[in-house]
C-alpha cells in the first residue's frame, strides 16, 4: 500500500501522470517542473538537438574512513541536500549563467557584486540581476519538504501519516534530480557549466569541513 501513496505524491509534486512514474526515467520528472515554472514566467525552453561529447567534469570527492576498531563512539558529519543547497545559494541555473564570451566582452557591464565566479571558472548572475528557475523549483521542493516532515511529526493518522511521508520522500527525491539532470549529457537540457560548478563548490565544501575538524 506504501508504494501506491508514494507514487501519488511523487506524480503531485512532478506533474508527471502515475501510469508514466512506472515507465519513465528521472528526467522525465524534472523537465516536467522546469515547463510548469518557466510556464508560469511566460518562458520557453529550448528543444535543442542534443550531441554527444568526451567532455567530462570532476565529481564529488569521497574521503574515506580510516579502518579498525574505535573503543570511543565515532561523530559523523553531513551535508543536508547539499547539492540542491550549493545551486540555491550561488543561483546556477540555465538563466543565469553567463558565457565565457560576453563574459571576455563584458556585454552586461556586471559589477563584481552582480556575479558570481565559481571555482571552475564559470560564472552566474546573482539573485539580485536575476533569481534562477531551478532556484526557485529547490526552494519550493525543500520548503514543502520541511512543511511535510513538520507536519509527519504531528500526525496520529496512519493513513495520512503514510501519505505525508511519500510526500516528503517524493520531494526529496525530485530536489536531489535536479542537478543531476544538468549532467546528463544525453538528457533533454545539459549544462555542464551548472553540474561542473555544484561538484566544484561541493568539493570546496567538504575539504573546508575535513580541514576544520582536523583543527580541533
Amino acid at each position: 500500500m506504501m508504494f501506491v501513496f508514494n507514487y501519488i505524491e511523487m506524480a503531485r509534486v512532478t506533474g508527471v501522470p502515475v501510469g508514466w512514474l512506472l515507465v519513465r526515467g528521472q528526467m522525465l520528472k524534472v523537465m516536467s517542473q522546469l515547463l510548469r515554472k518557466a510556464r508560469q514566467k511566460s518562458l520557453l525552453l529550448p528543444n535543442i538537438k542534443v550531441e554527444i561529447t568526451d567532455d567530462k567534469f570532476e565529481g564529488a570527492i569521497v574521503i574515506e574512513p580510516k579502518k579498525g576498531f574505535y573503543a570511543e563512539p565515532i561523530a559523523t558529519l553531513d551535508f543536508a541536500s547539499l547539492y540542491p543547497s550549493i545551486m540555491m545559494a550561488h543561483n546556477l541555473c540555465y538563466s543565469t549563467l553567463v558565457s565565457k564570451e560576453d563574459v571576455r566582452k563584458n556585454s552586461f557591464q556586471f559589477g563584481p557584486d552582480d556575479v558570481t565566479k565559481t571555482p571552475n571558472g564559470d560564472t552566474f548572475v546573482k539573485p539580485s540581476v536575476k533569481k534562477g528557475i531551478l532556484p526557485e523549483i529547490l526552494t519550493e521542493l525543500l520548503g514543502a519538504r520541511k512543511k511535510a516532515k513538520q507536519d509527519l511529526k504531528k500526525e496520529q493518522d496512519p493513513m495520512k501519516k503514510a501519505v505525508l511521508d511519500g510526500r516528503q520522500l517524493a520531494l526529496k527525491v525530485s530536489a536531489n534530480s535536479v542537478y543531476g539532470f544538468t549532467g546528463a549529457q544525453v538528457g533533454k537540457l545539459p549544462c555542464l557549466e551548472i553540474s561542473s560548478s555544484v561538484t566544484a563548490f561541493g568539493r570546496e565544501m567538504i575539504e573546508m569541513t575535513k580541514q576544520k575538524v582536523e583543527e580541533k
